[in-house]
């Protein structure tokens, strides 16, 4: 889950928000409406606590969910290829 402070709460609140970023969660301070910074844990959190699980990645876990098409590689139509190239 991602929580969302602006920059004064984030400075009043950062220990507990710092607790939480342990935990998992992210978090996302914002200044004036602008994202500005972003608190994420550590894969090592994960690595060092014995009360949360690592996820480890599973290799081929999406397998057959997206085939690339026979055409994937075939040159752009016209009209495509001169809307790349800045051509009416």
């Amino acid at each position: 889950m991602t929580i969302h402070v602006d920059s004064k709460e984030a400075e009043q609140q950062f220990s507990q928000l710092f607790s939480q970023v342990l935990q998992g969660e992210e978090i996302v301070i914002f200044a004036d409406g602008e994202e500005m910074a972003r608190l994420i844990p550590s894969s090592n959190v994960f690595k060092q606590s014995s009360s949360t699980k690592s996820k480890n990645r599973v290799p081929g876990i999406d397998k057959g969910r997206f085939v690339v098409p026979d055409d994937f590689d075939d040159p752009l139509p016209s009209d495509i290829l001169a809307a790349f190239e800045g051509e009416d």
